[in-house]
């Protein structure tokens, strides 16, 4: 297990001084890059052997909301290797007592420059031998809804959102989820500044590269037993799917259920 230090930087927080789930999935990522450094692996090694881990799929939960500048902590380890291809890793931030912050599961495929699957080395699998901490995260149950309107929301990828494999990387998925949920609470007249995210689950297909047109298409689809929404995002690119993910959210203060299940 590998552990260090996590600082959020300031642009990770909303106008509630919280964290927005993106960005705690960046810290997600650096924890996991971190892991990666001490085991042997800095991202100029995977460079000069012409390979890559990209996230094939990820389940994120957050016990609570974090503040700016409070002490985290980030834990991480592999949990399992298979075929020289699929690799899971676990990622944990806690809280300065040891609390659960937020928890994740993540699923990495090993690729060759051009993205194609390819089996790692000996020496990289060496070096990451799985190890039995913690079971995997999984997303809350919930209670189907069926029959709800989807909500639109269209974009076209910066350039500057490019990450060092050349298309965007995966957190940003969780901020256009965000963002199609926030425009259909105002076109509700509600505030997005009170969204509370409580778990996030995203499968990805295909990259998005540059100048590429985006299109989410949000739906309400359930509600979790203590009252929570969860909403489905198909993120599509050039007509071809690209990811689905699955969010869970709340608004802060709320007791009971959810206003945000009055977006169907």
């Amino acid at each position: 297990m590998f552990e260090a230090n996590v600082s959020l930087p300031r642009s990770a927080f909303s106008p509630r001084e919280t964290a927005r789930a993106g960005d705690v999935w960046r810290a997600f990522q650096d924890v996991a890059v971190w892991g990666s450094v001490a085991s042997g692996w800095p991202p100029q090694r995977y460079r000069d052997e012409g390979v890559s881990f990209i996230v094939r799929a990820m389940i994120a939960l957050h016990h609570r909301e974090t503040i700016y500048g409070e002490p985290l902590v980030g834990r991480t380890w592999p949990s399992r290797f298979r075929r020289g291809m699929f690799f899971r890793r676990e990622c944990r931030i806690l809280g300065a007592a040891a609390e659960p912050v937020a928890s994740a599961t993540q699923d990495w495929v090993h690729v060759r420059a051009d993205l194609s699957l390819a089996r790692a080395s000996e020496a990289l699998v060496e070096s990451f031998p799985p190890e039995d901490h913690e079971s995997p995260i999984e997303m809350p149950e919930h209670e189907a809804i069926e029959g709800a309107r989807a909500f639109r929301f269209e974009l076209t990828c910066w350039h500057t959102w490019a990450d060092p494999l050349g298309h965007v990387n995966h957190p940003a998925y969780v901020d256009w989820a965000d963002e199609a949920t926030s425009r259909a609470m105002v076109q509700h007249g509600m505030d997005p500044v009170g969204l509370r995210p409580i778990a996030e689950s995203a499968h990805y297909a295909t990259g998005v590269s540059p100048e590429e047109r985006i299109a989410v298409s949000t739906r309400l689809i359930g509600r979790t037993a203590d009252g929570a929404a969860v909403f489905d995002h198909r993120v599509s690119a050039a007509e071809r799917s690209a990811a689905r993910l699955v969010t869970v959210r709340a608004l802060v203060g709320e007791e009971g259920p959810s206003a945000l299940l009055e977006l169907c």
